[in-house]
């Protein structure tokens, strides 16, 4: 088992050691990740520049690539170069320090290392640790082992992606494990007006989540609830109930 490991977080964030940790036995690791933090980078490619590489170590010792560019940069430069000859077999990505529930996965970089593995045929996992502050990565640690053992053993569907968030509690207090689908929310802006020492003007993005949906099982509301929430999503967009209501613009030229 070949497992590429990436983040959105970069290279040095304490996310992604901890699940370089966590899974070292479960098969042959391959570190290849931003060279900085891309958070809420979504799917966005680099087209425009070259994309540089650079060996990374932790402790002395050789860890991975940090790329400079975009998550999904990461895994087609993997793909497609780096382990071109001994292709992964899973990506995991992760471990996000905040929570990647509703309508974050759509911008959310963590989660499109994963589906750009699900895209070039590769399954992936995203893991994200819902807090900013105080994170109890053992418990972090312990669910993503879990989980990817369960998924090594039992593959995810062709064209399927995990998306797990994960409370900010100590593993014994968790509830359990619940399989949600993603809630409905949308982030009430607000801009924050300054100028900077030069007197230009500049804005600071800041905001909340509005959460649009109040079913049981949704990812917002089982993580609320201090159960782990598993969601598979996947990246074909097509709204399937309406594909019969737009039949009549259809014409023949």
């Amino acid at each position: 088992m070949r497992i590429l490991i990436c983040n959105d977080d970069g290279i040095y964030a304490p996310g992604i050691s901890v699940l370089h940790k966590a899974v070292e036995s479960l098969g042959e690791r391959h570190v290849i990740a931003p060279d900085v933090e891309r958070s809420a980078a979504g799917h966005a490619i680099t087209l425009a520049d070259p994309i540089k590489s650079m060996l990374v170590e932790k402790k002395g010792e050789f860890f991975g690539y940090g790329i400079g560019g975009t998550p999904a940069d990461c895994i087609k430069l993997a793909v497609c170069a780096i382990l071109r000859d001994t292709p992964p077999d899973l990506v995991l990505s992760g471990i996000n320090l905040g929570s990647n529930t509703g309508i974050s996965v759509i911008y959310s970089g963590t989660v499109s290392a994963a589906t750009e593995g699900v895209v070039l045929g590769i399954p992936g996992i995203a893991f994200s640790l819902c807090t900013f502050k105080d994170p109890e990565w053992e418990t972090a640690g312990r669910i993503t082992r879990e989980i990817t053992e369960q998924i090594i053993a039992k593959p995810l569907p062709p064209g399927v992606l995990l998306n797990v968030n994960i409370p900010n509690l100590p593993y014994e207090k968790l509830k359990g494990i619940k399989v949600t689908r993603m809630g409905r929310s949308r982030f009430i802006e607000k801009f924050y007006k300054r100028l900077d020492p030069r007197g230009r003007t500049y804005y600071w993005l800041d905001g909340s989540l509005e959460v649009h949906d109040e079913g049981d099982d949704i990812d917002i509301h089982a993580v609320r609830d201090g159960y782990v929430s598993l969601t598979p999503i996947h990246f074909d967009l097509t709204a399937y109930d309406y594909l019969k209501t737009f039949k009549c613009m259809e014409k023949t030229f």
